[in-house]
């Protein structure tokens, strides 16, 4: 997603017309209040429910239709944070298949489907859940779908919260400034034991033209 959408779900929106009333919409993740621009404002669990909106987005359901579908996941659960909750990948699935049955929402159906007997998240969503690991109750780990491998996860009590290389745990924001520094990607991937297939596919999926560069 583009850093104007991820700041629209954390911070909301205010739209403003010449001949009628504006239109105001909150956030849909979690985000530190007054963070100033310059500094991170989305943690761990607004970056999970950020990756949840996205696997519904996925599906072409729009955004106002999946605003609908995560106040009833909100108030189902009764979570302050149901889109970073056990429930979430549990159960979230028959909350929503039962709502949209019961008000005849054709929209929010698209987001689930019967499946032996089961209700179940779309395969599209279902491939966003398998990326977050749950402990008991909260999301515990992600692994960013910003490349279709399994290539960075998030651990909100390591680093800071920044993206580490699965494959030998490289912090992608050193690996960012050593490659902005002129350093070759062969002696980095060699220092961290990270593959050099793997910086570079990261880095083409995060900065295409840097990585064209």
């Amino acid at each position: 997603m583009s850093p104007s959408t991820l700041r629209t779900w954390s911070h909301g929106y205010t739209k403003t017309f010449k001949n009628r009333p504006p239109v105001a919409q909150g956030p849909v993740i979690t985000s530190l209040n007054g963070a100033s621009s310059d500094t991170r404002s989305i943690p761990f669990v607004g970056l999970v429910e950020a990756t949840v909106v996205q696997a519904f987005r996925s599906t072409g359901l729009p955004m106002q239709r999946i605003r609908r579908a995560l106040e009833v996941l909100a108030d189902q659960g009764e979570l302050q944070h149901a889109l970073a909750s056990r429930e979430l990948y549990s159960d979230g699935a028959n909350v929503l298949y039962d709502y949209a049955k019961r008000h005849d929402d054709r929209q929010l159906r698209l987001l689930t489907v019967a499946q032996t007997g089961q209700r179940v998240f779309h395969e599209v969503i279902y491939e966003y859940l398998t990326r977050i690991t749950f402990g008991d109750r909260w999301a515990t780990e992600l692994i960013l779908p910003v490349t279709k491998r399994r290539l960075l996860r998030v651990l909100p009590d390591v680093a800071s919260g920044d993206a580490l290389f699965v494959n030998g745990g490289a912090p992608l924001s050193a690996v960012q400034s050593r490659v902005a520094a002129g350093e070759p990607i062969q002696s980095i991937a060699a220092d961290y034991g990270t593959p050099v297939d793997d910086i570079r596919e990261a880095f083409c999926a995060i900065w295409p033209t840097k990585a064209a560069a």
